[in-house]
């Protein structure tokens, strides 16, 4: 199976997908990143009340992300294959649902974001200064749908390099905008909190402007606005197959890592600001694997729909492998960060003393979650076995992690350490199914009509 690749090909390839999409993905990290170092310079409550209101919009992209991972996984397939009519009528399906999602999130931020922050932590304090910020960031989760679209599109047409520099730029715009008007820079009223949230929307409007902008150039792929409304049967029938299984193991996956939130976010401010100091390290770190995971749903995705059904197969296993190296090197990156990342923010002794713990702890985790990016959301979901990342998440997640973490939260009382040990179960346990199911080869198969 080796010997059926061109390695040097592979790797070219490989690397050209990957690093665009992990510089995307960093610059993304990036953002919370930056909220929470510059808030954590003010305080720690604001801090803290951003990260939790904050799982809303992760809430939303998860499913945002079902339906343009479903577009990308049949796109992909269908550009190896040539066709770029389906293309631009896969483009408008993901548009009519992503419009639809995204206008929800922004009338329910406009309209009950104290609600919503009630399911993140009983602290009146933090409740308020969340609902404030939800308030001005919502305009930005009317227009984050659209513009996702655009960029998963642009990805899956090699076009991903021009996805990457849209994204880096909104992304250093929000950073930058943060510090005026978080601090007051330039002139500017220091807003803190409320400059965070204003930054964000601020950088969501440049992005889509830009997107429309270069969509306009030869080369790119436009929607079909003829179908905006109406799709063709068949086709639908293949997006809602594809994206029903992404969205069910989706919103597992969200409203999890949205439980584990909430469940620590009971457990005192101390517990919830280190946790919100650890979700952003976390995400920055797992910006590798994420690239290599897209790159290897695009590469599988291509050379199946093309019909080259072995070299489809033997990308997967070599990419199965590379996602191990990925998990080991993450792991060592989370330790040597440790140190660092502790003195960075100002916490009080005790949050200290568990951002350290838990950065031990995410250490080991990382290994699973490289894994099982790569081979679930990569390689498996590339040739169209997505109702396996919603089997896998249903058991690992809910049916054991979440359950021990309420348990011990609210039951048992251990400790906020013991506590998000739970929380980082389940990418760990299912490792070994992980591997079974991915020597099957189900997802060895050509989507494409």
């Amino acid at each position: 199976m080796r010997d059926s690749i061109d390695q040097r090909a592979f790797y070219r390839r490989l690397w050209t997908l990957t690093l665009p999409i992990a510089l995307q993905s960093l610059m993304l990290a990036a953002v919370a990143a930056g909220d929470a170092l510059m808030l954590g310079r003010i305080a720690q409550r604001e801090m803290t009340a951003v990260s939790l209101a904050t799982q809303v919009q992760f809430v939303q992209n998860m499913i945002l992300s079902a339906a343009t991972a479903a577009g990308a996984i049949l796109g992909a397939q269908y550009f190896g294959k040539g066709d770029r009519a389906t293309l631009r009528e896969l483009f408008s399906l993901m548009l009519r649902w992503c419009g639809l999602v995204s206008a929800l999130f922004f009338a329910a931020c406009e309209l009950c974001p104290e609600l919503l922050m009630r399911v993140f932590t009983h602290e009146p304090g933090l409740i308020a200064i969340g609902a404030d910020y939800l308030r001005i960031a919502g305009v930005s989760y009317l227009l984050t749908g659209v513009s996702q679209c655009y960029l998963t599109v642009m990805k899956v047409t090699d076009h991903v390099s021009a996805s990457a520099w849209i994204s880096v730029t909104a992304v250093l715009s929000n950073i930058a905008l943060n510090a005026v008007f978080i601090f007051g820079l330039l002139g500017a009223p220091a807003l803190r909190f409320r400059g965070a949230a204003l930054a964000t929307t601020a950088a969501r409007v440049l992005e889509l402007a830009i997107c429309l902008l270069v969509s306009r150039r030869e080369g790119f792929l436009h929607p079909d606005w003829r179908r905006l409304l109406r799709s063709r049967r068949g086709l639908a029938r293949d997006f809602v197959r594809q994206c029903l299984p992404l969205l069910g193991g989706g919103l597992l996956w969200g409203v999890g890592f949205t439980a584990y939130t909430a469940i620590l976010g009971h457990m005192g401010e101390d517990a919830a600001a280190a946790n919100s100091v650890a979700a952003v390290v976390r995400d920055l770190i797992c910006c590798a694997c994420n690239g290599v995971g897209s790159a290897a749903g695009i590469m599988v995705g291509n050379e199946l729909g093309a019909g080259r059904l072995d070299t489809g197969k033997a990308y997967g296993i070599k990419l199965k492998n590379i996602s191990w190296v990925i998990g080991l090197v993450s792991m060592a990156l989370a330790l040597a960060l440790t140190p660092l990342v502790v003195r960075m923010v100002i916490l009080t002794d005790e949050a200290r003393a568990y951002l350290t713990g838990m950065m031990v702890i995410m250490a080991v985790y990382m290994i699973g979650r490289c894994v099982n990016t790569v081979t679930i959301n990569g390689v498996l979901d590339g040739g169209g076995d997505t109702l396996f990342d919603m089997y896998s998440l249903a058991v690992s997640m809910w049916g054991v992690a979440i359950p021990l973490a309420l348990l011990g939260a609210f039951v048992f009382h251990w400790s906020p350490l013991a506590v998000y040990a739970c929380t980082c179960l389940d990418e760990v346990g299912k490792i070994p199914w992980v591997m079974l199911r991915f020597r099957k080869y189900k997802w060895v198969q050509n989507l494409t009509r």
